[in-house]
């Protein structure tokens, strides 16, 4: 069993036969839904992933549309890096926004993650990603510059233009200097308008499940 497999394990003991839970997109969220159908548990998902929401229906789980749904038991997702505040930067998807959504509803917002993922503070070595309306294009890409924020809008060589979010809004990657005080950086952020929500998660996890090849521990507040 894998580090991915092992955390994945270590996430059941907190799901609860009968109730609905929340799932992000990654590798370990894979394995887990591989663990929920091996133990047979009879749970509804919630998920902002297509890949997630597919694996789910191949595994005879029923999907509900987030839309349907104003609270969640539990929560798993995945992060870039996680320090020990439970401070959380996440990159990659681009579904930050419902992801927060989700762990918003929430009772219990959990990250699985391996070792490497852990950092005393966050690092910015990864961008923070905001998903921005079309329309303030250009005074976020000036409030951004004015925090000394390198920004990027995110393109891809797979599509001609920008990449574009399930709500037909723009991504912009932005780097910033490590030793940000990552709650302010966050809440500043958001307060542009225009911004629909950004890729740090200062307030809505938990707890982090961390495995290493040689055990499992709880990050937890």
């Amino acid at each position: 069993m894998n580090v991915k497999q092992k955390c994945a394990k270590a996430a059941l003991a907190y799901i609860t036969n009968e109730t609905i839970i929340g799932l992000g997109g990654g590798s370990t969220i894979g394995y887990l839904i591989d663990f929920i159908k091996e133990e047979k548990l009879n749970v509804k998902v919630v998920t902002p992933s297509l890949k997630t929401m597919h694996l789910c229906v191949n595994q005879g789980l029923e999907v509900l549309p987030i839309s349907t749904v104003d609270e969640i038991d539990v929560a798993f997702d995945g992060c870039d890096e996680v320090d020990e505040k439970l401070h959380a930067l996440k990159s990659g998807g681009g579904i930050h926004t419902q992801e927060k959504l989700i762990a918003k509803m929430a009772r219990n917002y959990i990250l699985l993650v391996d070792d490497s993922k852990v950092v005393p503070e966050l690092t910015y070595k990864h961008p923070v990603v905001l998903e921005i309306l079309r329309d303030s294009f250009a005074f976020v890409l000036k409030k951004v510059g004015e925090m000394d924020g390198k920004a990027e809008v995110r393109s891809s060589s797979a599509k001609d233009g920008y990449t574009v979010t399930d709500y037909g809004n723009f991504l912009v990657d932005v780097w910033f200097e490590e030793g940000q005080e990552s709650v302010q950086l966050e809440t500043t952020l958001r307060e542009i308008p225009g911004i629909l929500d950004v890729s740090l998660f200062t307030t809505v996890v938990s707890k982090a499940l961390v495995a290493s090849e040689e055990d499992i521990y709880e990050i937890s507040k």
